[in-house]
């Protein structure tokens, strides 16, 4: 496997160039203008906006709060195909309280991503809505076995994974790749080490 010059293999060309196309998609900004308007809606300025970027942890919270539905639902999911019988209640439960943490943590989302520049937004808006088919999904899935329906609900819940997974990948490039997240002002920038001179060096943008 080939590696830059830093030891950093090379990330796959299909799945770079399909985000770089998601940044340069100009027909994202209208949307995202309306996401806008929600978005300030709910994140009033003040107490509501601090608490929700996580002015009192010093950090963004969001990558925090995601934390939350990714791991009762992936739960949910592991006793569903290998549970058995006496794993359902506990699946169905997990899955319950993961639907139910996903609303505070998209809240957490859309605070960080008033802060995002144009580019970013434009990613953020198809993060948002894989995660939002994701939810629907799980609750979908949730409402199925309310009604006996468990293999629907189980494949629900399947399909839910994959949607949140592809919002999870954006995500991560969010944070990783352009550094989106509000911090305390005494973070200094995040800095890399350079292997061939052993010393830091600051990220490129």
């Amino acid at each position: 496997m080939d590696l830059r010059e830093d030891g950093v293999p090379p990330a796959p060309a299909t799945l770079v160039a399909a985000v770089q196309h998601i940044e340069q998609a100009e027909g994202l900004d209208r949307p995202a203008a309306a996401l806008e308007r929600l978005a300030s809606a709910v994140v009033r300025p003040g107490v509501v906006h601090d608490a929700l970027v996580g002015s009192w942890l010093g950090h963004a919270l969001h990558p925090l709060m995601t934390d939350l539905p990714i791991g009762f639902w992936t739960s949910a999911s592991v006793l569903d195909l290998v549970g058995g019988a006496a794993g359902r209640p506990a699946a169905d439960r997990l899955l319950g309280v993961g639907i139910a943490s996903a609303l505070p943590t998209a809240a957490t989302g859309l605070a960080e991503w008033l802060h995002a520049d144009r580019r970013a937004r434009r990613i953020g808006l198809v993060h948002a809505n894989a995660n939002s088919v994701g939810l629907a999904l799980y609750t979908a899935s949730w409402l199925a076995r309310r009604r006996g329906r468990r293999a629907a609900g189980v494949a629900l819940a399947l399909a839910g994974a994959t949607a949140a997974t592809l919002g999870g990948y954006l995500g991560g490039h969010l944070a990783t790749a352009r550094k989106v997240g509000t911090r305390a002002p005494q973070f200094p920038e995040p800095r890399l080490i350079d292997t061939r001179l052993d010393e830091p060096r600051p990220l490129e943008p």
